[in-house]
């Protein structure tokens, strides 16, 4: 994938970049496979009260249904037909059309191109795109759409231009490396897909002006210190004082930045190393 740089005619326009998109082969998607999220309510509540911050306006757009199960078209193969923009995620996604003429939307991968075949099999072949149970999959190989709970579809590995790695075989789990850099057990029987996400550039994209987040749907965001102190623990005092506290606070006075909020300790025991390369505590 390539990114274009526009002329400077204006200062917004003067480093900003976007997508070539000269991997897309279509425009408009498969509608049948599309329905409306679109509300007009501006993240605001009954009665009028901001529910959400930073989230307000955007452009209006449609969510593709995308399939991360796969596993009720096992052993049926499917020859991609277009590859396609999605406004909801970073990556590709690709309408496959299966032998018996379903159609469904998977996330593409960073090679896939029209009329190429792929997959969904316990002992597939090692090509890319193909899905199959990961321990059928060699170690150093790199995977992505990863099942983290067995036939619960792929909920891990899915933004663009990510991979996990496969690290070792062993026993009833594989260890794979996370794009975190956590080293994660998942059992033998989850399935995963061989290859790295599309849209592999995502994030060498520079937005370049205020206007293009809001077409994203996001608000500015403001530090605490410069509100007023009935907006937020941080507030008050003389243009931009110090916070005037031991520590940082949420504006719901809750202590903040780089306190532990994980409560979810039972699946600690799958986790080897956590991103910081250090041992898990069990």
């Amino acid at each position: 994938m390539a990114l274009k740089k526009y002329n400077p005619t204006t200062p917004g326009r003067r480093q900003m970049t976007g997508y070539t998109f000269e991997e897309l082969t279509t425009s408009k998607p498969f509608k049948a496979l599309t329905h409306s999220l679109w509300r007009n309510h501006a993240w605001r509540n009954n009665t009028g009260r901001i529910t959400t911050r930073h989230q307000w306006g955007g452009h209006k757009k449609s969510y593709r249904i995308i399939d991360f199960h796969y596993v009720d078209k096992l052993d049926i193969p499917a020859k991609i037909e277009t590859i396609e923009y999605d406004p909801y995620r970073t990556s590709y996604i690709a309408l496959v059309c299966y032998r018996d003429w379903e159609r469904r939307y998977v996330t593409a991968h960073k090679d896939m191109k029209v009329w190429d075949e792929m997959i969904t099999s316990k002992n597939a072949k090692l090509i890319s795109w193909n899905r199959l149970e990961i321990w059928n999959i060699p170690v150093g190989l790199s995977i992505y759409n990863v099942e983290i709970i067995v036939w619960k579809g792929a909920s891990s590995v899915r933004s663009a231009g990510s991979s996990a790695t496969i690290l070792s075989q062993e026993w009833e789990y594989t260890q794979v490396k996370m794009p975190s850099g956590e080293i994660r057990l998942v059992h033998k029987l989850c399935y995963a897909t061989l290859g790295v996400v599309s849209n592999t550039d995502h994030n060498q994209v520079v937005i370049g002006k205020a206007g293009r987040s809001r077409w994203k749907w996001i608000r500015p965001t403001v530090l605490g210190k410069s509100m007023n102190p009935v907006d937020h623990p941080h507030g008050g005092w003389e243009w931009h004082s110090p916070i005037g506290m031991p520590y940082p606070k949420t504006p719901w006075g809750k202590p903040a930045l780089g306190v532990k909020t994980r409560k979810r300790k039972d699946t600690n025991k799958w986790v080897l190393r956590k991103r910081d390369w250090r041992l898990m505590k069990k």
